[in-house]
């Protein structure tokens, strides 16, 4: 059965989430290689994040120039981290990810 592009977004801005709090892929280039999708869309969906709620931040790497550095989640409003990480499998799935 087919998934919404609602739901597909929903799911796809979870896991990012996930992927950057884990430090499993805190910066884009990490999350290009994590998850397949186009590096715009891994720039879009963090910048999406805070339709969600999420505090998504951007920290530089010290002594580092041309935005080195990678992403955290500050803040995770309403959002379980628990739930995500207890359905990774689906959410891999629905998303076709890796």
């Amino acid at each position: 059965m087919p998934v919404s592009k609602t739901k597909s977004s929903f799911y796809r801005r979870l896991y990012v989430a996930w992927l950057i709090d884990s430090q499993t892929a805190a910066s884009v280039p990490a999350l290009v290689e994590a998850t397949g999708m186009p590096r715009r869309t891994a720039q879009d969906t963090i910048a999406a994040l805070a339709d969600l709620d999420i505090v998504c931040e951007f920290e530089q790497a010290e002594g580092e120039r041309n935005h080195a550095g990678q992403y955290r989640i500050r803040d995770w409003g309403a959002i379980d981290r628990n739930w995500i990480a207890a359905h990774l499998p689906t959410l891999r799935r629905v998303l076709d990810y890796p």
